[in-house]
């Protein structure tokens, strides 16, 4: 048969060039039910509830907090090592529709455990929103894409294998999930070293979130910890803060003399 020759889109190449980078990471999974009662419980009393990835990026980014291992990146130069960043970068997947085309853009939340939650919302919300022009990291990613593959890929070596550089283009860890779409476990690739994704939440107020790391860099007993640990953070400071903002007064608002 003869079919239809198509150009690959820039986002579709920004894809491809991540797939390459992610196919020689040594990837393990560990799957979790959590349940989350304390925090839906606190979503149900607030005016303007933070999206779930929001809630995820904070909460994962406290326990990276509290674990150096969730913030180790495996470097190949100069000599093939681990490098330890002093706070947390968050890769959010965004879903958009571009010329017509569903893609999906990485959005990055620096240190965002040193940010409120409505701050890590607004920063999600605005990558959904905004044209993609009007979002630093998404330029900055479709700049290196629209260059000739030669180039890019000494860029993307640069970047994989400089442990500062690694944190700026790829972050510490990324968060994504297809629960808006439907139920099912998401096992998604990355760069690395550590991918998080949750489910749909179930009538018992539970979901599965996935974990998935670089194997070089640690083993599944500590991912296990880090998972049970994350269950506690949104249960407790995710849920605390959820509850202050919906316990602050609204502003009042003042009428100007004569009026």
């Amino acid at each position: 048969m003869r079919g239809t020759v198509r150009k690959i889109s820039i986002p579709r190449r920004l894809v491809a060039d991540l797939m390459h980078a992610s196919v020689r990471v040594p990837f393990v999974s560990l799957t979790r039910s959590i349940n989350l009662r304390p925090l839906l419980e606190a979503r149900a009393q607030a005016a303007n509830p933070p999206g779930w990835a929001a809630i995820f990026v904070k909460a994962f980014a406290l326990v990276a907090r509290e674990r150096p291992i969730l913030r180790t990146l495996y470097v190949r130069w100069p000599l093939p090592g681990f490098y330890e960043l002093p706070r947390s970068v968050a890769m959010v997947a965004i879903a958009r529709i571009e010329d017509g085309e569903e893609c999906v853009l990485p959005q990055r939340i620096t240190a965002p455990d040193e940010i409120s939650l409505g701050e890590v919302d607004a920063l999600i919300r605005q990558a959904k929103e905004a044209p993609v022009a009007g979002v630093p990291a998404f330029r900055k990613m479709l700049r290196v894409t629209r260059l000739p593959l030669p180039l890019r890929r000494f860029l993307w070596a640069i970047g994989l294998n400089s442990g500062r550089q690694r944190a700026n283009f790829f972050g510490s860890y990324g968060v994504t999930s297809v629960a808006a779409y439907g139920p099912g476990e998401l096992h998604a690739l990355s760069p690395g070293p550590f991918v998080l994704s949750y489910g749909v939440l179930r009538a018992d107020q539970s979901l599965d979130v996935v974990l998935r790391w670089d194997h070089r860099v640690t083993d599944a007993a500590p991912m296990a910890q880090a998972l049970t640990r994350l269950e506690q953070v949104l249960n407790a400071e995710i849920a605390a803060e959820i509850r202050s903002r919906s316990e602050q007064p609204e502003p009042k608002q003042v009428r100007a003399v004569g009026s």
